[in-house]
């Protein structure tokens, strides 16, 4: 797991678009990056679905919520589509897992990123982690609000 007070490793993924997306972009803004295992899961529908209701919450922080799986673009899109969110999810796709790696979020057998948040403040270093202690429990909404208060 990184370790806050570590710059955060810049990446380039495609999001739910095509487009691509860096965490350079985020520059000057705090982001919270939600690893999460994978689309259509029901523990990860409930997850993005709670963040979304918080989302306002967050913008009026001035936080930038980035969500990140193995899953494809083309899965990310129908994903939020299905769910109703508009967060920008990010296809951590190939190489597989990369930057869950170099966050120390990737779960090598089951091949997937494990639940972990880590907010990045504006000068691109990491403010607060958080990992759940397996892929099958989401950290509730207080864990995020408990990270931007620490």
């Amino acid at each position: 797991m990184i370790s806050v007070g570590e710059q955060a490793p810049d990446f380039t993924l495609r999001n739910q678009e095509g487009e691509d997306v860096s965490l350079a972009d985020f520059k000057g803004r705090k982001v919270l990056l939600v690893f999460y295992s994978m689309d259509f899961s029901p523990v990860c529908s409930d997850q993005l679905s709670l963040y979304q209701e918080v989302k306002p919450e967050l913008t009026e922080k001035g936080v930038e919520l980035v969500g990140i799986s193995v899953d494809h673009a083309y899965a990310h899109k129908a994903f939020q589509e299905k769910l109703g969110v508009d967060t920008t999810l990010l296809a951590d796709f190939e190489p597989k897992g990369e930057v869950a790696k170099a966050y120390g979020s990737y779960l090598d057998g089951p091949g997937i990123a494990n639940r972990t948040l880590v907010l990045v403040d504006e000068d691109g270093k990491v403010a607060s982690t958080y990992e759940s202690p397996s892929p099958g429990e989401f950290p509730g909404a207080n864990v995020i609000f408990d990270g931007l208060s620490s």
